[in-house]
């Protein structure tokens, strides 16, 4: 289905890591801390895409214009960075993905709207990791996803023009960074979606159900 790529972007959380037992963690922990009960993993799960936007509001029903949000934002991000590394793992399959790619010579990356103050400890952490060609935050310049700065820097790193390349991610707004940007986008329907999300409404070039289906998509060595 795609032709003349030559790099492969993926989101990060709910595309090629689970780090929603995490991210639920920490926020739980906010409302056990406060004397509230604590929630099962699944009323955070569907929201872990989201971050902090996602983990508060489910916690608390907080939403970001909220007065307290900033604060227990910080409060929530010092938990995470406490324990973001104790359950998350790698997506089944995505490993044996990025081996394939490195063995057809396609460079791979990250483009994350995780800040660097937990992408870079994260992903070192990681060994899946180690053959990425370049990792971008939600920080590394001045827009984040939707906005198809992120992605543009990422194709400008890897020296690639960004109709070489493919984003996979698990959100709306990936895809609608992906096609701003010029790239091919593809929806990774394994993740965090649930029933809260239709990808099929996104937009996106094409759809996976699972990571090693990406090749699937991608043109013959």
């Amino acid at each position: 289905m795609f032709g003349n790529i030559r790099a492969v972007l993926f989101d990060l959380d709910g595309t090629l890591i689970d780090s929603a037992p995490d991210l639920g963690a920490a926020a739980d922990k906010m409302r056990t801390d406060r004397g509230l009960p604590s929630f099962p993993l699944e009323r955070y799960r569907p929201m872990a895409g989201a971050g902090a936007r996602g983990m508060l509001g489910e916690a608390f029903g907080m939403t970001p214009d909220h007065p307290d949000f900033s604060v227990l934002r910080e409060e929530f991000f010092l938990n995470y960075e406490s324990q973001m590394t104790l359950r998350t793992r790698v997506f089944d399959g995505v490993a044996d993905l990025v081996n394939a790619l490195v063995d057809r010579n396609l460079a791979w990356g990250v483009v994350t709207n995780k800040a660097e103050r937990f992408t870079v400890p994260l992903t070192r952490a990681i060994p899946l990791f180690q053959s990425a060609a370049t990792v971008v935050s939600g920080d590394t310049t001045p827009h984040s996803k939707p906005h198809p700065a992120p992605l543009l820097e990422a194709a400008l790193r890897l020296q690639v023009l960004p109709g070489e390349c493919i984003y996979v991610g698990d959100d709306e707004r990936d895809i609608i960074a992906g096609l701003a940007a010029g790239m091919g986008t593809v929806a990774a329907t394994y993740g965090y979606l649930g029933a809260r999300s239709d990808a099929a409404s996104w937009g996106a070039h094409a759809a996976i159900k699972n990571p090693l289906e990406l090749l699937q998509l991608l043109a013959a060595p």
